[in-house]
């Protein structure tokens, strides 16, 4: 005799099927994935294309063994969804894990193995992680646990502060190192609550979006190593273990069922303050690593699905981490949406930064595709319709898109060719003014207004892989011997110049050059038109010692020395200000809808007015933007110019209408000191002709 269907009353709960294992249970909610509460018990659902039969796992807290395993009947199972109501769990008082069972074949990609603990994709916290560089007692087989998140956290009445993307200055910061170094003055050193105690810090910079470093679920422990004495650990989070769940090893206190609350009150007070918030995030490989790696999640359950394989079922390594995600497989894509809607509509984030975003460009064989299916859904979905994307666009397989990264007018991309070529010119290398004059005025020979707008370039010159600003300028080659790699892991390439001396010095023009040449670059990133990001830390001269790959130093060598800013705080009010002259002109950023007096919203002026050729000895520029500020309407018209050259050149610049004057705002060659009166310290000739120094920038606006 079958089933009697059962009409329940208005307003009468959902009432139990059956009985496992002296638990209740009922089909689940199947279109919500993970596991959550529910009135009366937790719904735990999970997908396979590949199983045969799913269990969930029930752990005490802490405890390896599960006190319960629960076999999903096979009514619960809808096509290759698995999903089960259990009544009478706490969330307080449980971990959970599944097991699937399927066959295992691995030439051809299946790795079924009914003993398997696996973690939940869609986990909202992972047990066991919160005590940063250490791993539970016996846990070194990377089993991990889920928890069930409650969440409760009350935004109010806050929204996103949608500030237009060109007028992002973004600063770049790993949650870690930020603030764990005992100069860093707070008191929750390395957590999401040390970052928050240092925003009125952020404020006063004046920067206007931070972009965080991964945050996501990650296991520092990976590769953990002592080289020298000194323990080495997977610090920069490159290997996510949990998409949705936050990396709870940066939370100041134990957050059990509440895992995230610390990172949303961040979140929250950085929107209070005007800072968008970014996150760095890693969807081109997993923690799970090659054949040799461990089999914890994603492998589990749908090995061939989730990652690109060879005919002989080996991985693709597109992303020097051991595997690559399968992107553009419609459950892979799926799964990717999900996790970015859910950090939108849960933790308010303004953007994400794709890693190695080429990858994502790749189908399941690992050619790459003109028409990626995941970018055009993530570029069209309507709930991500105002979430910043940046791409990082390349990746470890060679693939090299900047500037024709798949873009649907949406995606953004970090420029490397603007790193490149304005290192290279500011150096004073041969042959770049030209490509130098383009970078700094939108890189328009890859970046069509017409079509990519006026956001799509995002220009650094820095970032955490490779070397700090002043690293930059104090190394010529670089020197990760502490990594354990006989120096051979890092960029060779890195278009750095050290000054004259390798390292430090106390050689007073050397380090006087050094200043100079810092500031020549953030003069330079802050007059370019596009977004603007830089590292946090150079704005007073924060030194990784040569290490142009600190990915595993969890020490000096990563954090940031907050002391010093005593040597170097000329350089942070250099940088203060730069960051507000660039907010007070809206023309540096982007055009405006009305000219200033007649003339071009962007000219050239090499040497002499109107001169825009270049030849390979050039090294004297000047750029002049135009245009009229509609808030204040204000005619402005703004000049800068670089000399790259070792002796002073002079810049003859262009006449201006109306009885205007050319003022001096900027000379890097003048140490900065607020108020100071810049034209005492720049010697003009006949109003017009101008000296400026070896390797100095000089920025004028018109009064």
């Amino acid at each position: 005799m079958g089933n009697i269907w059962h009409k329940p009353k208005r307003g009468e709960s959902l009432q139990p099927l059956d009985e496992i294992d002296g638990f209740k249970v009922r089909p689940g909610f199947y279109n919500r994935d993970g596991a959550f509460q529910a009135q009366g018990g937790v719904s735990f659902t999970i997908h396979s294309f590949g199983a045969t039969r799913c269990s969930v796992l029930l752990f005490h807290p802490r405890e390896k063994e599960p006190y319960a395993r629960l076999t999903f009947p096979e009514a619960y199972h809808i096509g290759n969804t698995y999903s089960m109501l259990v009544y009478g769990l706490k969330i307080e008082e449980f971990e959970y894990a599944f097991q699937l069972e399927g066959p295992y074949d691995k030439e051809k990609g299946l790795l079924f193995n009914k003993n398997n603990v696996l973690l939940d994709p869609y986990a909202r916290a992972v047990a066991g992680q919160q005590k940063w560089g250490e791993r539970r007692e016996g846990d070194n087989d990377l089993v991990y646990h889920a928890r069930v998140v409650e969440n409760n956290f009350d935004w109010g009445n806050s929204r996103n502060l949608e500030i237009p993307f060109e007028d992002l200055v973004i600063y770049e910061l790993h949650v870690r190192g930020f603030t764990q170094h005992e100069s860093s003055g707070v008191t929750a050193r390395g957590t999401y609550e040390g970052l928050r105690q240092k925003i009125p810090y952020l404020k006063d910079l004046g920067i206007n979006a931070v972009e965080l470093m991964p945050i996501f679920e990650f296991d520092e422990m990976e590769g953990h190593r002592v080289i020298d004495g000194v323990h080495l650990y997977n610090y920069w989070g490159y290997n996510t273990v949990c998409f949705f769940a936050p990396n709870t090893g940066y939370s100041s206190v134990v957050e059990h069922n509440h895992e995230g609350d610390e990172l949303k009150a961040l979140i929250y007070e950085l929107k209070n303050n005007g800072i968008e918030v970014i996150l760095d995030v890693v969807f081109n490989h997993t923690a799970e690593g090659n054949e040799n790696g461990p089999c914890f999640s994603f492998k589990g359950i749908d090995n061939n699905i989730y990652y690109m394989l060879t005919p002989n079922g080996s991985y693709y390594n597109f992303s020097g981490c051991g595997n690559a995600l399968n992107c553009n497989h419609p459950s892979v894509q799926r799964f990717i949406i999900d996790c970015l809607r859910y950090w939108v509509t849960e933790y308010r984030v303004d953007g994400f930064r794709f890693d190695l975003a080429s990858i994502l460009t790749r189908d399941q064989n690992g050619a790459p595709m003109s028409d990626p299916p995941l970018l055009r859904a993530i570029a069209c979905d309507a709930m991500l319709g105002k979430t910043k994307l940046i791409a990082e666009a390349w990746d470890a397989g060679g693939l090299y898109q900047v500037g024709s990264f798949p873009s649907w007018s949406r995606w953004a991309e970090w420029n490397g060719r603007y790193r490149d070529d304005i290192r290279r010119f500011l150096k004073g290398d041969g042959g770049m003014a030209g490509t130098a004059i383009t970078r700094i005025t939108g890189s328009r020979d890859m970046y069509d207004p017409a079509h990519r707008g006026m956001s799509a370039s995002v220009n650094f010159l820095d970032c955490h892989d490779g070397f700090t600003l002043y690293d930059l300028y104090s190394y010529n080659v670089k020197h990760n011997e502490k990594n354990g790699w006989n120096n051979t892991d890092g960029d060779n390439n890195g278009n750095s110049w050290n000054c004259g001396v390798e390292g430090e010095t106390d050689d007073p023009q050397i380090k006087k050059l050094r200043r100079r040449m810092v500031k020549n670059a953030f003069a330079t990133l802050m007059c370019s038109r596009g977004p603007a990001m830089f590292y946090a830390g150079d704005e007073f001269c924060n030194t990784q010692f040569g290490n142009n790959n600190a990915y595993c130093q969890d020490n000096i060598t990563s954090w940031l020395d907050w002391s010093r800013m005593e040597e170097y705080q000329e350089i942070h009010d250099f940088f203060r200000y730069m960051i507000h002259f660039r907010h007070k002109y809206a023309i540096l950023r982007k055009p405006t809808k009305t000219t200033a007096c007649n003339l071009p919203e962007i000219s050239i002026h090499n040497g002499y007015p109107w001169n825009g050729g270049t030849d390979h000895n050039s090294r004297l520029i000047g750029v002049m933007y135009a245009g009229r500020d509609e808030q204040d309407s204000r005619d402005d018209i703004i000049f800068y110019a670089m000399n790259a050259y070792w002796e002073p050149l002079v810049m003859q610049l262009p006449e201006l209408p109306n009885g205007l004057q050319w003022k001096v705002c900027v000379d890097t060659s003048v140490e900065y000191e607020d108020g100071k009166n810049m034209e005492e310290h720049t010697e003009f000739y006949y109003k017009t002709n101008l000296q400026i120094p070896a390797r100095t920038v000089v920025v004028l606006v018109a009064e």
